[in-house]
């Protein structure tokens, strides 16, 4: 595993250093024109008035540069200061707020918070490869409730219903033991919600392993095991949900001590941003760096404008 990141590093303090690493990342195997796709019509444009980084191809003459067709996008937001936010995010296992991205680079509240969501949309898997789990191979799965205590919520929001946690909202989550996990937002925890994200997402051949709420979901499948909370048995051999809590025990910790408050509009954002972190950790030979690349990458073919994490679609 390589060497965490130096603060000081260039890519970070030199706009010209930041826009060759973008450029690395996003083409690492040379200039490939992101309106056609020809990679062998493409020159650098010079001259003052274009500035460095820009190009032309020749196929569709069109001009470019490698932000185009990625959340940096026309961003105004220098690129030293996108590719610092993310690797602050990255490295920090429980997440970084708006409020500390907004002090530690000197930007406006807003402008860091509109940053950090577009930084998560990067972190978003879009194709997931395939379903969890496999023969011999062990996935969990847990529901858990996220949201404040009910005697601070506003009268309006003390009533609403929601199976096992009033005026909360529902994540469902499946972790394959040590793999990945993957979480969902889901309206409310039944069998008629879950059983479909199951059945896609899960590898047939599976050992699956719950507590006794979520067994009764699959109740009756032959390879599938739980534990009985209700009377005080968390592990049975090597039958425990362990590893999915584990997953929740660090979500929690973040959306509590450090966002404070997450929105049923963007849980699934914070969802996949706590998912990436998961998926590419230290356990599993990956650098704070190597994530931070990563989570770079995966920019590329995803927009957000600025209205779209205000609520409208996207």
């Amino acid at each position: 595993m390589t060497a965490t990141v130096d603060l000081t590093n260039p890519i970070f303090t030199d706009l010209d250093a930041a826009r060759k690493h973008f450029e690395a990342i996003r083409w690492p195997n040379g200039l490939v024109c992101p309106f056609c796709g020809k990679p062998e019509t493409i020159k650098e444009l010079g001259g003052k008035s274009m500035g460095p980084g820009w190009y032309h191809c020749k196929e569709c003459r069109k001009k470019f540069t490698a932000a185009v067709g990625t959340i940096y996008e026309r961003s105004h937001i220098p690129m030293t200061k996108w590719l610092l936010a993310t690797h602050l995010m990255c490295a920090s296992k429980k997440g970084m707020s708006a409020h500390q991205l907004h002090r530690m680079l000197g930007l406006p509240y807003k402008t860091a918070w509109f940053m950090a969501h577009r930084i998560r949309e990067g972190m978003r898997e879009l194709n997931p490869a395939g379903p969890l789990g496999g023969e011999g191979k062990t996935v969990e799965f847990d529901e858990t409730f996220v949201g404040g205590k009910e005697k601070n919520k506003h009268a309006s929001k003390r009533n609403r219903k929601n199976i096992g946690g009033a005026g909360k909202e529902a994540v469902f989550s499946l972790v394959e033991r040590g793999g990945k996990v993957r979480s969902h937002h889901v309206p409310n925890v039944t069998g008629k919600t879950l059983r479909p994200i199951m059945d896609e997402q899960i590898a047939e051949e599976s050992r699956t392993v719950s507590d006794d709420g979520g067994a009764r979901v699959r109740h009756g499948e032959p390879n599938h095991h739980s534990v009985n909370h209700s009377i005080g048995e968390y592990v049975r051999g090597d039958v425990h949900t362990n590893t999915v809590e584990g997953y929740f025990s660090v979500m929690k910790r973040g959306i509590v001590g450090v966002y404070h408050h997450v929105s049923a509009q963007h849980l699934k954002r914070y969802l996949a941003e706590f998912d990436f972190r998961y998926n590419e950790r230290a356990a599993l030979n990956v650098s704070d760096a190597e994530r931070a690349e990563r989570a770079v990458r995966g920019v590329v073919g995803k927009r957000i404008t600025y209205q779209q994490p205000n609520g409208r679609p996207n």
